[in-house]
């Protein structure tokens, strides 16, 4: 049951990169859909508080302190900087890229925290480089260098979030975290999002879903709310169920398929392909994040939650 759960969070954790950008194309600036995004989260995770652990709401001055900060580099500025390199962006190259954070977590647990680590690491950064440099193909890149630039932030805002957040999630719920991250980068996009700009007939407007779904047309507010609900917090959600069933290495491990299902989405309702080249760099580049994801000895960090082993929570 575990994996069923881990997998369905893969699928709409990729599925969410085509719909994200949709919704750029369609008009919203990447600051205000990541408002939107943190914002319903952040609801969601607080009516569940609610109701399930109240408890959880309770954090220290100096956990706020960190949980803020937390939140305004490794959830505000994650959000924006993909929601950015996206939209110039293929969707999986992004992913891949962006993923790299695992494998920046490994390096600087070892030369920094002194953690130990299996020699498998350096396997890892060997497929990761050469991965990308296929997937990229730099002897003729043409991809947009702002972009790349831009998912290189996004992975290091991610190392960020799991650095920081799995020594958190050891303090209270990884869900309370959710919650005062998301908080907080909400928070933060209300003054710098100008979305006091948005005319609110976009909402109702109806956008092209584009690529091979071009004479589909919906109000842009229904894939506002996919994005929300079932591209932000349901995949959470379910990434937290199957840690019930999994131990957080078999869970990490399984949530690095949202590379896979980000490809294939992207390829058949956005018709982004890639050559049989790229393929294998591609299967090269996923194999040593899956590699680095297991190189920590006891600590191995869940892909989209920032979780360790040793975590539990009370909501699973």
């Amino acid at each position: 049951m575990g994996y069923i759960y881990a997998l369905c969070a893969a699928v709409l954790f990729g599925t969410n990169g085509s719909v994200t950008k949709v919704l750029i194309g369609a008009g919203l600036e990447p600051a205000q859909l990541t408002l939107f995004r943190v914002g319903g989260t952040a609801v969601i995770a607080a009516v569940i508080l609610l109701f399930v652990n109240r408890a959880a709401f309770r954090v220290t001055g100096r956990q706020l302190g960190i949980l803020i900060v937390l939140g305004i580099v490794g959830v505000a500025m994650l959000q924006f900087t993909y929601a950015v390199a996206i939209s110039v962006l293929p969707v999986g190259i992004t992913l891949l890229i962006e993923y790299t954070a695992v494998l920046m977590v490994a390096l600087v647990a070892f030369f920094f925290f002194r953690e130990k680590v299996r020699a498998r690491l350096w396997v890892a950064i060997g497929c990761v480089l050469v991965g990308l440099a296929v997937v990229a193909q730099i002897w003729a890149s043409e991809l947009v260098p702002f972009g790349v630039l831009m998912a290189i932030c996004a992975a290091v805002c991610l190392a960020t979030y799991f650095l920081v957040g799995e020594r958190e999630v050891g303090k209270t719920s990884p869900m309370a975290v959710a919650f005062w991250t998301m908080a907080a980068s909400t928070v933060f996009w209300l003054f710098f999002s100008g979305w006091w700009n948005i005319d609110l007939a976009l909402f109702t407007t109806p956008v092209s879903l584009s690529g091979n779904l071009a004479d589909v047309h919906l109000p842009l507010i229904l894939p506002l709310v996919w994005n929300v609900l079932l591209g932000s917090f349901a995949p959470f959600f379910l990434s937290l169920l199957a840690l019930k069933y999994l131990t957080a290495t078999a869970a990490g491990v399984t949530a690095s398929a949202e590379v896979i299902f980000a490809f294939l989405v992207a390829w058949l309702w956005l018709g982004e392909g890639l050559n049989t080249l790229q393929i294998v760099g591609a299967a090269v580049v996923l194999a040593g994040i899956i590699l680095a994801q297991t190189a920590r000895v006891n600590k191995v960090v869940d892909a989209d939650l920032a979780i360790t082993a040793e975590s539990t929570d009370p909501l699973i």
